[in-house]
């Protein structure tokens, strides 16, 4: 009889004992650059496999997150939480846990905030780094887990400078669509097939804007009106008065939470303040911000919150990308004198067009691109 090995929280012990090793395995994959969640756990639980087998262990329970940026922590990642529930409990099933890809699994100092769990309940953590079971009194495999923590969070740093560069590139020099709802008085007309042959291969499709013959009237009846004198709230009033539907009216789809036909101020502002009814295509003008959910405990983690950008970071196409609704000039005269703010009132309700002294940023942006 071939003699197996039994686990223990350092390692792997000589046991007379032939029974398997019981493990739970832990993966995790991200959906936003189109990875395939059923070919990622594979790949991932091989190689957990191929790490185990050899000390005669077998995978008894599986936790495995899909769709979940790894910067999210442990606790806040629906698989995970459940498997430190597990650790917890004296009848979970498994002598110890297997990682396939670290990398994965441990974002930044997470490993660190992690292990101290399983350290405290006695479960051994294995990873194909270490070759076996990482040790808790050894300084170089704390320094191994850490440098892949590292690693981690470099390269998602990496992804998404390389996809904000592309995507910027692509909006100046292409004009292209970049994905989201339109705006109102536009709607998506196919563009043809995606140019990346692997997205292509899938059935994904580029998209366009074009000026949708319902609204678009609509868009240029406000522009009119603004510069002809009246105020944004007597814009609304008098759109609400003619029984034209507002924009979330319109498409229901837009905001589902809102339940009224009438038109607001804020929707006037916004359409008056957006330089794509210009024909160009505009990208950047809000980001991303992670945002500590509590200062007093960073282990929680960020949440993702939308900031508007600055508008001389905003990224226009050097060229027209679709039918324009208002021309340059008109869009400059129309500008509200305060732009919009993400979390914010959307700004002062004065009447007026942009003062003398403000660069239009589809003027100046543009030239800069042609410039360049």
């Amino acid at each position: 009889m071939t003699t197996e090995w039994k686990i223990n929280r350092y390692g792997t012990d000589r046991a007379l004992d032939p029974q398997p090793l019981r493990f739970a395995f832990y993966g995790r994959v991200s959906t936003e650059d189109q990875q395939d969640p059923e070919a990622s756990r594979a790949w991932q639980l091989s190689r957990s496999r191929a790490l185990i087998e050899p000390a005669g262990g077998q995978v008894v329970a599986e936790f495995f997150d899909i769709g979940l940026p790894r910067s999210l922590p442990w606790k806040r990642r629906p698989e995970a939480s459940r498997l430190l529930a597990a650790l917890r409990d004296p009848r979970r099933g498994f002598d110890a846990v297997v990682i396939g890809e670290p990398q994965r699994a441990f974002y930044g100092n997470q490993f660190g905030l992690t292990f101290p769990v399983f350290e405290h309940y006695g479960v051994a953590l294995w990873v194909p780094e270490v070759s076996g079971a990482v040790d808790p009194g050894s300084d170089a495999h704390d320094l191994v887990m850490a440098l892949y923590g590292g690693m981690s969070k470099g390269e998602r740093n990496r992804i998404k400078v390389r996809v904000r560069s592309a995507m910027a590139a692509q909006a100046a020099t292409e004009g292209r669509f970049l994905g989201g709802r339109p705006p109102y008085g536009y709607q998506l007309a196919d563009a043809g097939p995606h140019p990346n042959p692997s997205k292509a291969a899938d059935g994904r499709r580029l998209h366009r804007l074009e000026a949708d013959p319902l609204t678009a009237p609509v868009v240029r009846r406000i522009y009119a009106e603004y510069l002809a004198g009246n105020g944004i709230f007597a814009i609304a009033e008098g759109l609400t008065r003619d029984g034209i539907l507002s924009p979330s009216a319109y498409d229901r789809r837009r905001n589902p939470h809102r339940t009224t036909d009438a038109w607001s101020k804020s929707a006037v502002r916004v359409i008056l303040a957006n330089p794509r009814y210009t024909g160009r295509q505009v990208w950047n003008k809000q980001r991303k911000t992670e945002v500590l959910i509590d200062v007093d405990d960073v282990a929680l983690g960020h949440e993702t919150k939308l900031r508007w950008n600055p508008a001389e970071e905003w990224i226009y196409s050097g060229a027209l990308a679709h039918e324009p609704l208002v021309d340059d000039e008109t869009f400059t005269e129309s500008r509200p004198s305060s732009p919009p703010r993400a979390g914010a009132p959307m700004g002062s309700e004065s009447r007026g067009p942009a003062s003398a002294t403000t660069c239009c940023p589809v003027s100046c942006t543009a030239a800069s691109a042609n410039d360049a």
